[in-house]
């Protein structure tokens, strides 16, 4: 029952990564990439926990208390940070492709480009 979080957190991931190599679409392929973003953040919350843990606030300095690492929720903040912006970068991308190609099946603007060249 220990590991629930890290399986859980693997076939999230693992969803994300099928979507992202089979799908054509582009933007699937996006939606795929924050699933496998979501995961990773689900995997530093489950690293982070402390059965029985309180804040790291050391107002009484209580030597046997158990406290929760702040850091992963730093990571997770930094993370969905990079990772709004990633995803705004990649949807402006897509527009540009489907304003020059017409498409967003990757394939097709893949076929489209070797015709040019």
């Amino acid at each position: 029952m220990d590991n629930l979080f890290y399986a859980m957190v693997f076939i999230i991931f693992l969803t994300g990564f099928w979507i992202m190599l089979r799908q054509s679409n582009l933007i699937k392929k996006i939606i795929g990439m924050n699933i496998m973003e979501s995961a990773i953040f689900l995997f530093l919350v489950a690293i982070g926990y402390v059965k029985e843990g309180s804040a790291p606030i050391a107002i009484d300095a209580n030597p046997g208390l158990a406290y929760v690492n702040p850091l992963p929720s730093a990571l997770i903040l930094t993370g969905i940070v990079v990772s709004v912006s990633v995803t705004a970068f990649a949807l402006g991308l897509t527009v540009r492709l489907y304003q020059h190609y017409g498409t967003m099946d990757v394939d097709e603007i893949t076929r489209m480009r070797s015709e040019e060249l």
